[in-house]
């Protein structure tokens, strides 16, 4: 099943947006969680509060020993929670974590992906999920979809089980361009998602409808009609 996951940490908006898609969880990492100025133990549990128990949850580790990256894992697994999921920068580093917490029923993210080969590496130490920034690797004149392309191509052909989530979205082109890799998840930022819900040409239409419909009927409902 494919997953839309919302990359934020804005509970206002997750719940927002969650009233019309269907939001399998969220993303965050230390950037998000200090512009939002909340810590992990009220945000995640805000999130459940609004998609559920049954809810994705990823959060990122802080450590920067492959030890401490690992413990830092453990302590956030035994969180309350079902489904937390511990992103892991794509250093060799956190490959080194990755590979530890492998045979452990710990789920892991490879994040901060520019390369296919750091993709391809983050899988063969078992990653869970592994989010390739698509538009950082644009900024820097490489090409993240085709970046993207080939990751899911490797898995592919590899039969690796790693789910390509690409993160780091500026417009609605990209998102479009990157689903049609077969990614099995996408985490979007919610300016994006509002981008792809609010097309500008949509209003003027229903609105046009509503007086057509109007003038013939007034406030007639269509059942009533």
């Amino acid at each position: 099943m494919f997953q839309l996951l919302l990359d934020t940490a804005d509970i206002k908006k997750i719940a927002e947006i969650n009233e019309y898609l269907p939001v399998h969880g969220v993303t965050t990492n230390p950037s998000i969680m200090a512009g939002a100025g909340t810590g992990v133990n009220f945000v995640l549990p805000a999130i459940v509060e609004v998609l559920g128990e049954d809810t994705q949850l990823f959060v990122q580790a802080l450590s920067t020993t492959v030890d401490g990256i690992v413990e830092e894992a453990k302590k956030l697994s035994a969180m309350p929670f079902k489904n937390i999921t511990v992103k892991i920068p794509t250093t060799p580093i956190g490959l080194a974590a990755m590979k530890k917490l492998q045979p452990t029923n710990i789920r892991t993210l490879a994040t901060a992906i520019y390369t296919v080969q750091q993709g391809f590496l983050a899988a063969l130490n078992g990653a869970d999920y592994m989010s390739p920034y698509l538009n950082r690797i644009d900024t820097l004149n490489n090409d993240g979809v085709g970046v993207c392309v080939e990751i899911q191509n490797l898995l592919n052909q590899h039969e690796l089980s790693t789910i390509l989530t690409p993160a780091s979205f500026k417009n609605t082109q990209q998102v479009m361009d990157v689903l049609a890799t077969g990614c099995g998840a996408i985490t979007l930022p919610v300016d994006v998602i509002e981008q792809m819900v609010n097309f500008p040409a949509v209003q003027p239409a229903v609105e046009q409808f509503n007086k057509d419909w109007s003038a013939a009927f007034g406030d007639k409902l269509s059942y009533n009609s």
